[in-house]
């Protein structure tokens, strides 16, 4: 099907998010990739940059930015919750499945001893992609982004379902004052050391059904109260049940409501001199945060390198590309772009390959290193054109069918945006 000319004009605008997400993917599977391939060069970074959290950053800038605006486009929380259904369970199912193969042919233990944990409160944890905050470990080592991007998905429907949606910059701002004042002060994993992991994992398990039932009701009460539940949820465990820190937990919302706000200035939903003080609050916030939070003085210094550079250069990087935004994008960006997250959950199931059957030995290996990424982005683009694309389309027809017409949003956004969602 041929695009019209406003469709090309909204593809054209996503040139920019789709180069930012093939950055930081790449960026993040070949800091995992250095620990295998060239240690040397991973030994100086982990005491002078962690390119790892800077890409995870930039994706959360970009999630902040378009999902939301995805959701009001729609005007209807089951069609979000569809869409997003279908953008990341399909692959994310594939590659944990890949990952517990050795396990169930008795080859390979799971990752983190999670074959220590019962099956059945496993598998429920990463049914809800809240693993990472339920103390669950998660069988991938990158699927602990997911988890906050769920929190993040949890969290923009409760503001949307009671018209609060717009008001990203004071949120964004208020997480980040939380890491600061209050996040170490909480114990990382309160709730589940207090409750004990299964009966967490099975009561957050039956709160989320019951909350996105009740918030794709066609009844205004119940998606109101569906909701809030799904926000309070989250909220509850980003605060009280952080595998890291609370204060750490608390700063991932707040960059990525950061990213919504910079959708909302650009947009004149909100003013830029709103956006522009959220951006300070929280660059200062989430600063101060992981110095003042960091231990010992020692630490602290070596946090302003691995903590406050990462995070300085994603905001530069996601400001940086804005500006380019009207220019194009070599095709090859755009199409790792649209594979990155086939690249995101694909590199750590190839390091396994590599590390556990291959024989890769963590000596240096450039060679190596570049044949891994070449293996990485014709794999990702495979699975991006023959799973991730088709369980899309799958989506929207199901959405089409089944989506009825539903109360419109508290305010329209404008139109001009582009007209999909993104996930790191």
């Amino acid at each position: 099907m041929i695009p019209n000319a406003v469709e090309s004009s909204a593809i054209a605008r996503l040139g920019w998010l789709d180069a930012l997400r093939g950055w930081a993917a790449l960026t993040v599977a070949l800091h995992h990739a250095s620990y295998v391939y060239v240690p040397d060069v991973q030994k100086w970074m982990a005491e002078h940059f962690d390119p790892g959290r800077y890409g995870v950053l930039v994706f959360f800038l970009v999630s902040g930015y378009i999902v939301p605006a995805s959701l009001e486009r729609r005007g209807s929380v089951r069609g979000f919750w569809i869409g997003r259904f279908f953008r990341i369970y399909p692959m994310l199912a594939l590659c944990c499945l890949a990952a517990v193969l050795p396990f169930l042919f008795g080859v390979l233990g799971l990752r983190a001893g999670l074959e220590r944990y019962d099956p059945v409160t496993a598998v429920l944890a990463h049914l809800t992609m809240l693993q990472d905050l339920l103390a669950v470990p998660n069988a991938i080592n990158v699927l602990w982004t997911l988890t906050y991007e769920m929190a993040f998905y949890l969290l923009i429907v409760a503001l949307f379902v009671v018209g609060g949606h717009r008001r990203s910059a004071p949120v964004a701002s208020g997480f980040a004052l939380a890491a600061l004042l209050v996040g170490g002060l909480i114990p990382s994993t309160l709730l589940s050391r207090t409750a004990g992991v299964g009966p967490l994992v099975i009561a957050i398990t039956l709160g989320l059904v019951i909350a996105i039932s009740a918030a794709v009701s066609d009844r205004p009460g119940l998606r109101v109260f569906g909701g809030v539940l799904g926000g309070l949820l989250a909220l509850a465990l980003v605060a009280a049940n952080s595998r890291v820190y609370a204060w750490e937990g608390l700063t991932y919302p707040a960059i990525m409501f950061t990213g919504t706000a910079f959708y909302r200035a650009e947009h004149r939903q909100i003013g830029r001199r709103a956006a522009a003080l959220a951006i300070a609050v929280v660059l200062t916030g989430v600063i101060a945060a992981g110095t003042v939070h960091a231990g010992t003085a020692a630490q602290a210094r070596q946090n302003q390198l691995t903590w406050t550079l990462p995070i300085v250069l994603a905001f530069v990087t996601f400001f940086g590309a804005w500006l380019l935004r009207r220019r194009g994008f070599p095709r090859w960006a755009l199409t790792l772009g649209a594979a990155s997250y086939s690249v995101y959950l694909l590199h750590p199931i190839l390091l396994m390959v590599d590390t556990q059957f291959i024989g890769a030995t963590g000596h240096q290996n450039e060679l190596g290193l570049a044949a891994f990424v070449a293996v990485l982005v014709t794999a990702s683009w495979a699975c991006h054109r023959w799973i991730e694309l088709p369980a899309q389309r799958l989506g929207r027809h199901l959405t089409r069918r089944l989506l009825r017409p539903a109360a419109p949003p508290p305010t329209t956004p404008p139109t001009d945006s582009a007209s999909h969602a993104l996930t790191p």
